[in-house]
């Protein structure tokens, strides 16, 4: 096969890639092997592959390809996540562009708009992720709303209502006016935010007093029920009893009591607005309060807003501030940083709400996740320090709101036959929810036409929390096959930012199912940033696009690029020259490779040169492949990319090749290079989970190679025992070669001449490396002695002082002239600094850093001279 002079990615990875898939090297089926599992995490539908994707799925293939490499039987199972708010507001702008508003439309009517746009943009990121090179087992391709995930989800739902876990209940809610629907706790992000403080005056009915309340939201006073103050607030006694008047809506409401208020916070009397406040929800219910809900689903004012209803509650917020002040109302504003909930998914600020929902009681179901993280290490995460977050996320979890306001989702499999709050049964099928309709209302004459299905949709994660169980089917079959040999999976990679969301939620789920932990290990990745430390974000323009980075720096560039810096657990500042370092280390192993390709190979003696660099590399490929071992073992993924690297670039490529090769235009031993080839084998295969696409080429043009011989099925090397002090011995040598490297070039000596050399050896080194010494400093030969020689370069390696006589190796007349210049030019700038330093005006006003440089400089200098001396006295 003819080699090409330069590797060319893009002529590459299709091709391989391609061979990889026709060859089903990716699939797995249960065996009689070890398996090795993981499960992606779902990228949502919506996406397209961003940075993080990019280095999550990366680290995912390292993994995947390295277990495959061991023997093991190999399976990751990708997939996407239906993403309930994402999508429903891509279909909805979709809908809108086509002048279709969503609730014009029938719930089937929007679903199929939903799916169209599925089947087409779906599929995206998952195509994408196979331009990284990721060795998915694309035939067990999952979504979570495919049919058997759907039904698996309802099966739980159904399941956990059964055992009383969960509930429906009329609650404080978080509610995204932008989606329409209530989130999670765990779905808002607090932000601190400038806003301001307003000083509101209520009248005292019946009287001309008034009293001050400070709030930063003036637009819920529509909302008002009460005003409290505390009954200890001496400030306040003449306020007992009484009732104040709502400004600008004039609703008479009552003072109430209540040691809840903070008598320092704002003025000691708080507005009480139960329906948009959890805390003014608990007062209500308390002192049997209205409750006055003055928001419409998109977070305008509806009828009790008056004369600001359908504007939007931030309008309102500007131009109520302009009414209380003309009506005398607004006392005085103030800045105020406050903590504003909104919507990791919308960006939108929440509105607190009291809705009906549906909940998931946590506080039993938590217990074996918690036990299995922070008190057994079943499962273990990776930086050990998330376990706090995880400590703290747990001991304080809350019941989980599980029902969306949404259309494109699991429909809550509960449906209803009456007017009463109980009038509903739960239950997987419409046929069987009618059976027990007829028992539970004792009416059998119901039909299916008297059922209605709740309207809302389930959580998003309520379906991926079963991710590693249901998409081996092992919720709707749990003793089928795959679900037995897979299950647990062995390694999850995610972001720290859902180690509560998903990670947590896969655990407890776990348990609750199948009684088994879903994974062993979970490796948290960093964030990845800009080198100005900056997420990466569309808004800030700051995040490449990643096919593009694919495109000019090869897969394999990009995945080093990624890796060379991404320690677990801590943010990657991702720099476009990390992937130009990559696409450099490919042409290094490719030219390494074209060199020994070029060779002619003869049956001619093995030099010993050759013979002890075969020995060392081996010994130090031992050496790499238990510090690899270690580094994978504590999921320091970038540490074991690093040792590889330096393993094939310094010790292969800068020294191993060095040492063996032959002599220009002469033949090399057919020993050696067959031993050669086998070495550059093994350096492929620990480089293949890294760099799988130019490690494959490589290896395929090496020799012909059947399918089952190629190098993404072969054989990880095997450990040996090696001999260290042949490391040891190597590197002190290398040392020598350096110090004899640097004289030459110091002193111009060409390559070709060949020189004396002497040593003194103190180290007692043994003569091991001698040949290498000699061929690669070009050394006539190495001469053991106990004394100095006279008019020699000299240098040194610990103890050891080596020798090369100048005679005939360097041009005496010319060394003295240079040294001799360097002297007087260094003398010169001596005096300079020391009639500087001479100079009392200049000591005693100048800074004291600057006359320390400049008492530095001096010191230097008379070093420098004592050394320039003692060179010229030795060749004189």
């Amino acid at each position: 096969m003819q080699i090409p002079s330069k590797y060319d990615a893009s002529q590459v990875e299709s091709k391989w890639y391609d061979y990889w898939v026709k060859h089903n090297y990716f699939h797995s089926e249960p065996d009689e092997r070890e398996p090795y599992t993981i499960v992606i995490p779902p990228p949502n539908v919506t996406g397209i592959l961003h940075m993080g994707h990019m280095l999550n799925n990366t680290i995912q293939d390292v993994l995947i390809r390295r277990a495959r490499l061991q023997g093991k039987n190999a399976c990751w199972v990708p997939g996407t996540d239906h993403a309930s708010i994402a999508t429903e507001a891509k279909v909805v702008a979709k809908l809108k562009e086509q002048g279709i508003d969503k609730n014009d439309l029938s719930r089937d009517e929007f679903l199929k708009h939903a799916w169209d746009w599925t089947h087409e943009y779906g599929g995206v990121i998952l195509e994408q992720l196979k331009k990284l090179g990721c060795s998915c087992d694309w035939d067990r391709t999952k979504f979570t709303m495919d049919d058997d995930m759907s039904e698996a989800v309802i099966k739980v739902f159904v399941d956990l209502f059964n055992k009383g876990l969960i509930y429906r209940g009329y609650r404080m809610v978080n509610w995204d006016p932008e989606a329409q629907t209530t989130l999670s706790d765990e779905e808002v992000i607090h932000e601190e935010r400038q806003g301001l403080l307003y000083y509101l005056s209520y009248k005292i009915e019946g009287s001309n007093d008034t009293l001050t309340i400070a709030t930063t939201r003036p637009e819920t006073i529509f909302g008002d029920t009460a005003i409290c103050i505390n009954p200890n607030d001496e400030r306040f006694k003449q306020l007992k009893g009484k009732k104040a008047i709502v400004p600008i809506c004039n609703r008479v409401i009552p003072i109430i009591e209540d040691e809840y208020v903070d008598m320092e916070f704002g003025t000691g009397c708080l507005k009480v607005t139960p329906a948009h406040d959890e805390n003014d929800k608990n007062l209500g219910d308390k002192h049997n309060l209205e409750v006055i809900d003055i928001f419409n689903d998109n977070g305008s004012l509806n009828s009790f807003g008056l004369h600001y209803e359908g504007k939007d509650r931030f309008v309102v917020r500007k131009e109520i501030q302009k009414e209380l002040q003309e009506k005398g109302h607004l006392v005085k504003t103030e800045n105020y940083i406050n903590k504003v909930g909104t919507s990791e998914r919308t960006k939108a600020v929440i509105e607190p709400r009291l809705s009906d929902q549906w909940f998931l009681k946590m506080e039993d179901l938590v217990k074996p996740a918690i036990k299995a993280v922070l008190e057994d290490g079943d499962v273990k995460l990776f930086p050990k320090k998330f376990e706090n977050t995880y400590r703290h996320w747990m001991e304080n979890i809350r019941d989980w709101n599980i029902s969306r306001q949404l259309l494109w989702g699991q429909q809550i499999p509960a449906y209803y036959y009456g007017d009463g709050k109980d009038d509903f049964v739960v239950a997987e099928t419409k046929e069987e929810s009618l059976q027990l309709a007829k028992q539970k209302s004792n009416n059998h004459d119901l039909t299916s036409s008297d059922l209605r299905q709740d309207t809302d949709a389930l959580d998003t994660w309520f379906s991926s929390w079963l991710w590693p169980m249901s998409v081996f089917d092992g919720i709707r079959f749990p003793e089928n096959e795959e679900i037995n040999y897979y299950y647990p999976t062995n390694d999850l990679v995610t972001g720290p930012d859902i180690l509560f969301f998903w990670v947590a939620r896969m655990i407890i789920a776990g348990y609750e199912y199948r009684d088994e932990k879903p994974f062993q290990n979970v490796y948290l990745t960093g964030l990845v940033r800009d080198k100005q430390r900056r997420k990466m974000s569309k808004s800030l323009g700051n995040s490449p696009d990643a096919l593009k980075l694919i495109e000019e720096f090869g897969a394999d560039g990009v995945r080093v690029g990624l890796l060379l810096s991404s320690a677990a657990g801590n943010d990657l500042l991702f720099d476009e020259a990390l992937c130009q370092q990559g696409k450099g280390f490919a042409n290094k192993i490719w030219n390494a490779f074209r060199l020994i390709e070029g060779w002619e190979v003869a049956d001619i003696e093995q030099p010993e040169s050759s013979k002890i660099a075969i020995e060392w590399f081996e010994a130090k490929f031992q050496e790499t492949l238990l510090t690899i071992e270690d580094h994978f073992s504590k999921y320091r993924i970038s540490d074991a990319l690093m040792e590889t690297y330096k393993l094939i670039w310094n010790d292969f490529c800068s020294w191993f090749l060095e040492m063996i090769k032959p002599e220009y235009q002469k033949p090399i031993d057919k020993i050696t290079y067959q031993e050669a080839i086998t070495i550059l084998e093994n350096n492929l295969k620990v480089l293949h989970p890294f760099m799988p696409f130019l490690t494959e080429d490589i290896w395929q043009y090496i020799s012909e190679r059947t399918p089952e011989e190629a190098l993404i099925v072969s054989k990880w090397p095997e450990f040996k025992k090696f001999d260290k002090d042949l490391i040891s011995e190597f590197d002190f040598a290398s040392e020598v070669i350096s110090g004899i490297r640097n004289i030459r070039k110091e002193k111009n000596i060409a390559f070709k001449d060949a020189i004396q050399f002497s040593v003194i050896n103190n180290e007692n080194v043994t003569k091991t490396f001698d040949d290498v010494i000699i061929k690669l400093g070009n050394v006539e030969s190495i001469d053991y002695t106990s004394e100095a020689v006279e008019g020699a370069l000299t240098f040194r390696v610990k103890s050891n002082e080596y020798f090369i006589p100048m005679a005939g190796a360097i041009d005496i007349d010319a060394e003295i002239k240079k040294l001799t210049d360097e002297l007087n030019y260094t003398e010169g700038f001596l005096k300079s600094v020391q009639k500087k330093l001479s100079n009392e005006r200049f000591v005693a006003g100048a800074p004291e850093q600057v006359v320390a440089s400049e008492k530095k400089k001096e010191a230097d200098a008379l070093a420098k001279i004592e050394t320039l001396k003692a060179s010229l006295i030795s060749l004189k």
